[in-house]
């Protein structure tokens, strides 16, 4: 064996070595189960936020198993329902999560995990902190950044054109939230929606993606992300990057003025 490739072998494995690997900054729970409108995305999100996670240095955990919360919760700097509501959990995992949040835990919500029935989990809806209804078809519209400073909205215009079920909400539990996205409702037809179903719009103040704090953790919801082929967009994925940037760490957030 040659000097040459001996010292190639050499520093191969000092870089294949535990020592010189980047470590993860955090770790980062994904809860994703297929359901009848949702199920297309699992794959495509699933593919997009590995590479995320290779690309930011953070270890992400995939599951599709509520059995997953049975588990220690605290080794997760946050927890992300993705179109997969707390519903899904069993008494049990629901007093592991509301113990994981008020231990310090923090909560993302995306989509579908922001719907909750009316009762089912009063817990869960002032964590989502508003109460979906009814939506109106998938129509396009625009988006508008109401927190400039926040890392959620840093790669979005301040008017962007998207399209997807922008989710009518209301606030029973009186719970005050920071809207990072609304909806111009202008833009769309907030009253499209099925035969048998009535759909009214909400007025000048429409958030779609919002952030508060709850027991002693850190919320971040964005109700965009209906479509699959959503998880592949540069910039929805950056807006879920800055979000699970923030509820993972609380970093970020500039001091911008808001409008």
């Amino acid at each position: 064996m040659t000097m040459m490739v001996r010292m190639m072998l050499a520093i191969a494995a000092l870089l294949l070595s535990p020592s010189a690997q980047a470590e993860n900054q955090f770790k980062l729970l994904v809860f994703a189960m297929p359901s009848t409108y949702h199920y297309e995305y699992i794959p495509i999100a699933r593919e997009s936020l590995e590479q995320m996670a290779k690309l930011h240095s953070f270890e992400l955990v995939w599951t599709r198993r509520p059995e997953s919360f049975d588990e220690d919760l605290s080794q997760y700097a946050a927890v992300m329902f993705l179109n997969t509501p707390g519903e899904e959990l069993n008494a049990g995992q629901r007093a592991k999560f509301e113990a994981y949040m008020r231990g310090g835990g923090n909560a993302m919500i995306v989509h579908r995990a922001a719907i909750t029935p009316p009762g089912e989990w009063p817990w869960y809806e002032k964590l989502v902190g508003r109460r979906v209804g009814v939506h109106p078809m998938l129509q396009t519209g625009v988006v508008t950044v109401e927190d400039p400073g926040f890392p959620a909205a840093f790669a979005l215009p301040e008017r962007w054109v998207w399209s997807d079920e922008f989710y009518v909400t209301t606030n029973p539990q009186d719970v005050r939230i920071n809207t990072v996205l609304g909806v111009d409702e202008s833009s769309y037809d907030p009253t499209k929606i099925w035969p048998g179903q009535v759909s009214r719009p909400m007025g000048r103040d429409h958030p779609i993606a919002w952030y508060h704090s709850y027991e002693k953790g850190r919320v971040f919801v964005t109700t965009l992300g209906h479509e699959g082929a959503m998880y592949r967009d540069y910039r929805y994925l950056t807006h879920l990057m800055g979000g699970i940037y923030w509820t993972a760490t609380g970093r970020g957030q500039a001091a911008v003025q808001r409008r």
